[in-house]
């Protein structure tokens, strides 16, 4: 469970943008998103392959 601890004097919308953070860094979101329709092991593999060539070409423009 993601827990963020709210600082004194700290803005909620702070506190929150962090805690939007922290999800989206452990996958919680992605997770969600993928219980919430099947997905073929077509797509699976195609979203994937598309996510490594994006990662790849983003670490050769460097």
């Amino acid at each position: 469970m993601t827990k963020v601890r709210v600082k004194q004097d700290e803005p909620f919308e702070k506190a929150l943008r962090r805690f939007k953070k922290k999800c989206n860094k452990e996958g919680i979101m992605q997770r969600i998103k993928e219980l919430k329709h099947f997905e073929k092991p077509s797509e699976k593999r195609r979203r994937k392959l598309a996510k490594a060539i994006a990662r790849q070409a983003a670490s050769s423009t460097k």
